[in-house]
C-alpha cells in the first residue's frame, strides 16, 4: 500500500466506501447567494398593469366602432392606440400585460370602480412588476372646467374664476393620491409604480386665442396643470422617500410629461392633443376634446419606456436569491 501513488486512496474511498467522489455541486451548507436587481429587471419579472383615467385609456384615439379592449366596459374606452400596447411591445413582461385604464376615471373610482365593472385597483396583485397610471385630473375636475372655459361669452373671465375650487380640489388631491398608491403597494410590494403626469395643453406663452380661449385663459390652464403635477409628483416621491429608506423593494416614480408636447400643443400646427372636437348630429362635444392624438401617445410611451430603463434615480432593493444547495432539476436527492 505504500507503493500505491498518493491520489489513489481517495479514488478506493470513493469506490469502496461511496465517499469524497467528486460531483461538481457547491459544498453542502453554502450560504444562499443574493443578487440585486436592476430597474429594467424589476419591471419585467411579472406582469404589467396599466390604470388610470382617459389619458391612459386611450381616449383621443378611440373610435365608437373598435370593440373595446379586454373584457372592460366598453364605457372605459380603451385603445390599442394607448401608450400602454406600444410600452407592452417594447419591453418582455414575463407575466404579460394587463389594461384596465378607464376614462374618466378619479382616485375615488379606481378604487371602488365604474360602470358597474369591477374596481382598477383589483387588477393589481402580487404577480404585478410594473403599475403605470394617470390620475387625479378628473378629482380636479378639469373636463367641466374646461368646458367652463369654452362655453361662455367671449372675453369673459368665467374661465379663470374657476381659480379657487380647482384649487381646493387638487389640494384635497394630496390625501386621495397617497391611498391609491397605498392600495397599490399593498397588493403589489414589490412592484414598479410609475405615474404619468399632463402635458401643459397650450404653449407656453400664447399670442392668439383657440377655441374660444382667450391668451389669458391658456396660460391659466397651464397654470393648474403645472399645479396639478407638481401636486401628483410630491406625493409620489415623498412615497418612493419611505420605500427607499426602509429598504424595501419596489418604488414609486413619477414622470413629469409637462413638457412633453412642446412645440404641438393646441393651436399649433401639429398638435399632440386634440382641439375642440364637436359632434354636429348630436350637438355635442366629443370626448376625445384635449385629449393626445396618435402622436400624443407614442410620445407618453417614449416618456414611461424611458422612465423603465432609467429607473427611480436610485438603487432598487429588489433581490434575487439562489440557493447553491438546492438539488439541481433531475438530480437525485442527497443521503
Amino acid at each position: 500500500m505504500a507503493c500505491l501513488p498518493l491520489d489513489l486512496y481517495p479514488k478506493l474511498a470513493c469506490a469502496v466506501l461511496d465517499a469524497g467522489c467528486p460531483t461538481g455541486a457547491a459544498p453542502r451548507g453554502e450560504l444562499p447567494r443574493i443578487t440585486r436587481l436592476t430597474a429594467v429587471q424589476v419591471a419585467q419579472s411579472g406582469t404589467y398593469v396599466a390604470l388610470g383615467d382617459s389619458y391612459s385609456s386611450g381616449e383621443g384615439v378611440w373610435e365608437l366602432s373598435q370593440a373595446p379592449v379586454n373584457d372592460g366596459a366598453g364605457r372605459c374606452h380603451r385603445s390599442e392606440g394607448s401608450y400602454v400596447p406600444l410600452v407592452a411591445q417594447a419591453y418582455r413582461f414575463g407575466g404579460g400585460t394587463a389594461f384596465y385604464a378607464c376614462s374618466g376615471a378619479t382616485t375615488r373610482q379606481l378604487l371602488s370602480g365604474q360602470h358597474g365593472q369591477p374596481p382598477q385597483i383589483t387588477r393589481v396583485s402580487a404577480a404585478a412588476s410594473l403599475v403605470t397610471l394617470s390620475i387625479g385630473g378628473n378629482d380636479a375636475g378639469f373636463s367641466r372646467v374646461l368646458t367652463g372655459c369654452i362655453v361662455k361669452i367671449p372675453w369673459s373671465s368665467a374661465c379663470v374664476d374657476q381659480d379657487a375650487a380647482v384649487n381646493r380640489r387638487i389640494e384635497e388631491l394630496r390625501t386621495s393620491m397617497l391611498k391609491v398608491l397605498r392600495e397599490v403597494r399593498v397588493r403589489a410590494p414589490a412592484a414598479r409604480v410609475i405615474v404619468l403626469g399632463y402635458p401643459r395643453p397650450f404653449p407656453a406663452d400664447p399670442v392668439e386665442s383657440v377655441d374660444n380661449l382667450t391668451v389669458a385663459d391658456q396660460r391659466w390652464l397651464n397654470t393648474m396643470t403645472r399645479r396639478l403635477n407638481d401636486t401628483v409628483g410630491a406625493v409620489v416621491a415623498e412615497f418612493d422617500r419611505a420605500i427607499a429608506a426602509f429598504g424595501a423593494p419596489g418604488s414609486a416614480e413619477y414622470v413629469d410629461a409637462y413638457e412633453a408636447f412642446t412645440g404641438h400643443e393646441v393651436g399649433r400646427p401639429r398638435p399632440f392633443l386634440n382641439g375642440l372636437a364637436l359632434d354636429m348630429d348630436e350637438l355635442r362635444v366629443n370626448a376625445r376634446s384635449y385629449h393626445p392624438t396618435g402622436d400624443g401617445y407614442r410620445r407618453f410611451a417614449g416618456l414611461i419606456t424611458g422612465q423603465i430603463a432609467a429607473g427611480p434615480g436610485r438603487p432598487m432593493n429588489n433581490v434575487l436569491v439562489t440557493d447553491p444547495n438546492a438539488p439541481r432539476q433531475g438530480a437525485a436527492p442527497p443521503r
